[in-house]
């Protein structure tokens, strides 16, 4: 198993007399943390892919809860967002049982954060987990092996099961693909037109890197802008894609509306557009190293809590940053490079408007951003 960065935060966090609360994707290894944590404890496992746990489970009075609960001073609720009404059931557990700890997974934060936001306010620590981040991946294999495994992680990507299966990283993706990555979106979200999703993923996954415009993806898919956004806000909730907006603060030819879009996985993007050739037969060698970096930082910040916030940068005449984080105050600039053979320079006029530091980031010294 690899280390997770979430487990000591989650340690940290038991006993405060608060549900213990971990979304994601599907697959990301929710399950595997949850169980390594209370590994050598007694606990009551109640998993909602189990029709029978999920009616058990559907709107129960306090007297049936402690009919479920038993003696039970650990529990632990899998996949909670197919269960209807878990949030109420879970405010009662963490009201009326307060000598219980309760540990919650869930595969999907639209479906799940829409059901326990309001009846679990102030009841639970909430964590995001995403596949295994670079940091992770180089406690496990060390430095070397892990630096010698780059290109395979630019196509691959970081899906426990993808890493656990060498050699059979297409099939294990495509599954992944087919049998998880819509799951809970077409479940949860009310998606009547399937194929628009998968068109517009596409169209995402070639656009990587690039500013996104709803208008053009609407024309292309031959639907209106008001359905674009609503995919795509249900692709973010379902940890499958993230946005990037412009940052603009002083300049009037800053481009103040746009986004870029980016998945939180190399290997599903690959996967979406069917396309695992080396990077030395391949025209997108810049997007896979961007999207690698931008999505393991984003990791970084989540699991490292910084509060950091993060953008990117363009002005009208075409002067560009690829990523801005604003922290503490303090704004800095990154521009990725997967080989810097020439000496770059990163615009002026962002620099001295915004007294910002920047910096390149290439393959010589990627690690320095993806691990902080």
């Amino acid at each position: 198993m690899y280390p997770r960065t979430l487990e000591k935060t989650i340690k940290e966090s038991i006993g405060t007399g608060k549900a213990i609360i971990i979304v994601g994707a599907r697959q990301v290894g929710k399950t595997t943390l949850i169980k390594k944590i209370l590994a050598g404890e007694d606990y009551l496992f109640l998993d909602a892919d189990d029709p029978s746990i999920r009616q058990l489970l559907k709107n129960p009075n306090t007297e049936e809860i402690r009919t479920i609960l038993g003696e039970n001073k650990i529990v632990f609720v899998d996949e909670a967002q197919r269960i209807e009404g878990i949030g109420l059931t879970l405010k009662i557990i963490t009201d009326q049982f307060k000598e219980v700890q309760l540990f919650v997974s869930g595969s999907s934060s639209f479906d799940l954060g829409n059901r326990l936001n309001e009846p679990l306010t102030g009841r639970k620590w909430e964590y995001e987990m995403f596949p295994i981040s670079w940091e992770e991946f180089e406690q496990k294999e060390g430095f070397v092996k892990s630096e010698q495994q780059l290109e395979n992680r630019l196509l691959f990507g970081f899906y426990p099961e993808v890493l656990n299966n060498k050699g059979k990283e297409k099939r294990t993706l495509k599954n992944l693909v087919s049998s998880y990555l819509y799951r809970d979106i077409l479940a949860f979200s009310e998606i009547r037109k399937p194929e628009i999703l998968d068109n517009l993923l596409l169209a995402l996954a070639l656009q990587v890197g690039s500013e996104v415009n709803y208008n053009e993806l609407a024309n292309t898919l031959e639907v209106n802008k008001i359905t674009i956004q609503k995919y795509i806000d249900i692709l973010e909730k379902g940890y499958i894609i993230f946005r990037l907006n412009s940052f603009s603060r002083n300049l009037r030819n800053e481009i103040k509306r746009n986004r870029k879009i980016y998945f939180y996985d190399n290997g599903i993007r690959n996967m979406i557009i069917g396309n695992f050739n080396s990077l030395k037969m391949r025209t997108d060698v810049g997007a896979l190293w961007e999207n690698f970096l931008v999505s393991e930082r984003k990791k970084q910040n989540i699991y490292k809590e910084t509060f950091a916030r993060m953008y990117f940068w363009r002005t009208k005449q075409q002067q560009e940053i690829d990523f801005v984080e604003e922290k503490d105050g303090k704004i800095y600039g990154f521009e990725f490079k997967w080989k810097t053979k020439t000496r770059v320079k990163l615009p002026e006029t962002f620099t001295k408007t915004y007294n910002a530091e920047t910096k390149i980031i290439d393959r010589n010294n990627f690690r320095e951003f993806i691990v902080i």
